[in-house]
């Protein structure tokens, strides 16, 4: 894969999701950003969290590879290169302090090996992307499961808000929003992150 540049990741972008977290269903795509050296690979290695601030929640997503510079017109299909399945861990005790003091996120969200990342595949396209779903099993538990045919904003309006609001490049990844079944990590906690039937990546949680 490229040298990873910004780290995209959208907000509340399934319903059942922003419901389960007693959030408002946004109008348009909530973006934030992870630090590049937020990333971390799930290849089954121990990964190590902060624990002692708090709980940390896992959110696993269907993640996009930018393979070539954005310009007006262009499809998904003709940018995006590879894709991924990660999770978007989250210290949800201190995101929920961010919040009612209206801060950003950037302190529950950006932490070293908060954006973990299975390997890359080739990039299917998004008609085939449709008929397969990503899932997270913790300890041989399904706890999430997602398409991206219940996401409320498509890839194609995720990729155009991306680019026109902030811009895209060549490297960038685009976390496009985790399904309802978020929840805390518990310490030895065994992650395996799939696409359909494959295994993509795997890991142990230390807190």
């Amino acid at each position: 894969m490229n040298q990873i540049g910004t780290i995209y990741c959208v907000g509340r972008n399934y319903v059942r999701h922003a419901e389960e977290l007693n959030n408002d269903v946004p109008e348009s795509p909530l973006l934030f950003t992870k630090p590049s050296h937020s990333y971390t690979r799930a290849n089954g290695a121990d990964i190590y969290l902060p624990g002692e601030r708090g709980d940390v929640h896992y959110e696993a997503e269907l993640v996009l590879q930018i393979g070539k510079p954005y310009k007006k017109g262009i499809t998904v299909d003709e940018i995006v290169d590879q894709m991924a399945i990660g999770i978007d861990f989250t210290l949800r005790d201190v995101q929920s302090d961010l919040k009612k003091k209206g801060h950003p996120w950037l302190l529950a969200k950006g932490f070293p090996n908060s954006a973990v990342l299975s390997r890359f595949i080739t990039f299917p396209g998004v008609e085939e992307c449709r008929k397969r779903s990503f899932s997270l099993t913790i300890n041989g538990k399904q706890v999430q499961k997602g398409n991206i045919q219940e996401l409320i904003f498509d890839l194609q309006t995720l990729l155009d808000y991306c680019a026109s609001h902030v811009g895209l490049q060549q490297g960038d990844l685009i976390f496009t929003g985790t399904p309802e079944g978020v929840g805390a990590v518990s310490n030895n906690d065994h992650f395996c992150l799939q696409w359909g039937e494959d295994n993509l990546g795997e890991c142990t949680i230390k807190l």
